[in-house]
């Protein structure tokens, strides 16, 4: 018998047997769920990938021990993958001009993680926070080894928009039953999030915005600003039920943002709309004017989104006059911390009182984070992104041969655009990680061998 079969045949019967007497019955199904679930990891990474692409968007921040369950399942991926290597059945590491440019910007976060050690701000723990961030950008990596053929990727959107369509269903059905923010805190609490005290602070900071397992309106906000352009090309391509799951994505993650109260994240899906527009899409110049008047008609009868529409023309509005002294007081961060302030604690939020100030922009983000050179390699690594991506010509020719290309390309470029007005895209654990799932996809989709368009191709 192999050694290692027989130390498990041996470990695992005590094991269960100890938890058996300490902790009862409940707590060894639980430790004999975890085990099953993790040899089924081990024996095919993808199914923890597909795993993470159903659970990350739904519940975000459930705790499974120290980690976010995401992030759990991102380890057991990356275990699995690691025995697999040893096996040898995995290909060949990636190494296109994206990935190995991901992998500099990664090397010289090293420095800033050094020099953050050395700065008396913030009490978190450095390394632990760096190797998360680490661990958040590597679907980049992951897919190019894990997704190999079509049926495994059309598995990979499936697990995705699946887990949208939970989150959504969550959100959209509390947001429904009831505007009481205590039910979603308490919903939350089951699942074991961190902070109760804190999530309640946020969610009745502003009652009339819709509370979901992101916590924070502006994070749903860009969390389903990454859904909707998916839902849509998805409903393109498809019939039938899965038709029917893009278009319930599409449309509720639209009414998402809306009930969310995030500016942004709405301006960004109007900009990635025009962008299709521009590119000659089909029906886009219409949805772009359907949109505009479904917009206009959500502001008469809907009070709270003409309450957050008024604030971006007010000069008292708090948000905005925080931004400008972000921007105002950027300088002294960057002369203050010039290798970045490194992964100690995260980005402060702003707190003038204090003489606190983040920077609500992705880039500058980056350079608060990791220096001049972090934000330089991150502006490299998407400008070399783009180049493998960007689809030449116009799309006048929307089907299965390029629908989910235009789809992952048009979500990052959506969520890019988000950064000149918020940071969320940037260190955001979890968030970020489908931010870069998405990113891997666009490439998957470049790189995959494409069939011509058939004369009949599907239109939105």
């Amino acid at each position: 018998m192999n050694p290692g079969a027989l130390l498990l045949a041996v470990v695992l019967p005590l094991l269960f047997g100890v938890l058996l007497i300490e902790g009862g019955a409940p707590l060894m199904m639980v430790a004999v769920m975890g085990a099953a679930v993790t040899v089924a990891i081990f024996a095919k990474p993808l199914r923890g990938l597909l795993l993470f692409a159903l659970l990350a968007p739904a519940v975000p921040w459930m705790k499974a021990g120290p980690l976010p369950l995401p992030e759990a399942l991102l380890v057991l991926t990356w275990a699995g993958v690691a025995v697999q290597w040893l096996g040898g059945r995995m290909p060949p590491w990636p190494s296109g001009r994206t990935e190995r440019l991901l992998g500099l910007l990664i090397l010289w976060t090293l420095v800033p993680l050094v020099a953050g050690e050395l700065n008396p701000q913030g009490d978190g723990i450095g390394p632990l926070n760096w190797a998360r961030w680490v661990l958040n950008v590597s679907p980049v990596f992951l897919l190019p080894l894990l997704v190999r053929d079509e049926q495994d990727n059309e598995r990979l959107i499936l697990a995705l928009l699946a887990g949208f369509a939970i989150l959504l269903v969550i959100s959209l059905g509390f947001f429904a039953v009831s505007r009481d923010p205590s039910r979603m805190a308490a919903f939350l609490a089951t699942l074991r999030y961190p902070y109760p005290e804190v999530i309640r602070d946020i969610f009745y900071a502003d009652p009339s915005r819709m509370p979901s397992p992101w916590i924070h309106p502006n994070s749903t906000g860009g969390a389903l600003l990454l859904a909707a352009p998916l839902g849509v090309f998805y409903a393109v391509a498809k019939r039938g039920w899965r038709r029917a799951l893009g278009a319930f994505v599409f449309v509720g993650g639209s009414a998402g943002i809306v009930f969310s109260g995030s500016r942004g994240a709405l301006l960004c899906l109007g900009v990635f709309v025009a962008w299709l527009a521009w590119r000659r899409t089909p029906y886009a110049g219409r949805g772009l004017f359907l949109a505009a008047l479904l917009a206009v008609s959500l502001l008469i009868v809907y009070p709270p989104a003409q309450k957050r529409f008024a604030s971006l023309f007010s000069s008292n509005d708090v948000s905005t006059g925080v931004r400008f002294d972000e921007y105002l007081h950027f300088p002294d961060n960057a002369m203050r911390y010039p290798l970045g302030v490194g992964f100690k604690s995260e980005t402060p939020a702003s707190v003038p009182e204090k003489g606190i100030y983040g920077i609500s922009n992705l880039w500058l983000n980056y350079w608060f984070k990791l220096g001049l050179p972090g934000m330089l390699l991150f502006i490299a690594v998407t400008w070399a992104w783009w180049r493998e991506v960007r689809l030449p010509g116009d799309f006048r020719h929307v089907g299965r041969h390029n629908a989910m290309r235009i789809a992952a390309t048009g979500t990052v470029l959506a969520a890019l655009a988000t950064g000149f007005i918020d940071h969320y895209f940037s260190f955001t654990q979890v968030l970020i990680s489908l931010f870069w799932l998405i990113l891997a996809m666009g490439l998957l989709q470049a790189h995959a061998p494409r069939s011509a368009p058939a004369p009949t191709a599907h239109r939105p």
